[in-house]
């Protein structure tokens, strides 16, 4: 879910600080921090803290530092210096002609110094205990989203369940239509001399086969499973995903089997449609929850 949350602080006698979370929707808990240089110890220390009080999310760490970006660095001498010295001594060994790049020597890793002072104790723990208050507002603002997409979740449950009665309500007629259609079709294909008891038997078999009466069923027990997600709370969403899923499996297996029939059973396929919809539509929330 998506949240933004920004404090600021100050050490006493020290330097001020802002620390600033966002948080966007993915599947997994996604850590992206851009702090001042020097300042392992405490990324470590932000990371752990974060995975401790946060599920998913891509989340975004910035924290600036009064004084940390100041200009007030200079030359690492003894190390340019090292380098300047081997350069001349590897092409005075090798007979090599040329001058060290200036460009490439201050590119090396530590060959610049930041002049910034690396972030005490004392920092480090008023910037813990700013992301601490942060993350309740970030919290915050990701469960009021939650509660929204609980509202249309639970809206579109209603609007599946309403579907399924409705092919039910359809269920009997449409059995009674699929068998009188099935036994013209095989006198037809078969002849007056064929037993008629034994079409009606072979009919029954393959009416019981096109029942939709499991897959009813079945649906009724994945809504209802999924409303109970949503009143247990916690980090259901994958669970919820997985039980749209076998919506939509049932859903898919509900209009193939009363594809092809008229009347009645055009009702049936547009609630198998709504259904589907209806999936669709809370799959797309339920991406967002953790």
């Amino acid at each position: 879910m998506t949240g933004f949350a920004q404090l600021r602080g100050q050490v006493n006698s020290g330097p001020a600080f802002v620390v600033s979370l966002k948080s966007v929707n993915h599947r997994f808990l996604d850590l992206h921090f851009r702090l001042p240089a020097d300042t392992d110890p405490l990324e470590m220390k932000l990371r752990r803290l974060l995975k401790e009080r946060l599920a998913r999310g891509h989340v975004e760490v910035n924290l600036s530092i009064a004084g940390a970006d100041d200009n007030g660095g200079g030359l690492n001498r003894e190390l340019i210096a090292a380098y300047v010295r081997a350069f001349h001594a590897a092409a005075a060994e090798f007979g090599i002609a040329g001058q060290p790049d200036l460009n490439v020597i201050l590119r090396m890793p530590g060959a610049l110094e930041s002049g910034a002072q690396v972030p005490g104790e004392e920092l480090q723990s008023a910037v813990l205990g700013s992301v601490e208050g942060a993350l309740a507002q970030l919290n915050k603002m990701r469960e009021e989203e939650g509660a929204g997409i609980e509202r249309e979740l639970r809206e579109r449950m209603k609007h599946l369940r309403a579907a399924v009665n409705e092919v039910e309500a359809h269920r009997s007629s449409i059995l009674r239509a699929y068998s009188e259609r099935l036994q013209l079709r095989m006198r037809e294909m078969l002849g007056a001399q064929v037993d008629k008891d034994r079409i009606l038997q072979e009919a029954a078999v393959l009416v019981d086969r096109s029942d939709i009466q499991e897959e009813l069923v079945r649906l009724n027990a994945h809504v209802d499973q999924f409303v109970s997600l949503l009143d247990q709370g916690g980090e259901v969403g994958k669970k919820m995903d997985f039980l749209l899923q076998e919506m939509n499996r049932e859903a898919n297996t509900l209009l193939s089997k009363t594809s092809g029939l008229a009347g009645e059973a055009l009702n049936i396929t547009q609630a198998g449609l709504a259904m589907k919809s209806e999936i669709e539509k809370a799959r797309e929330q339920v991406q967002n929850l953790e």
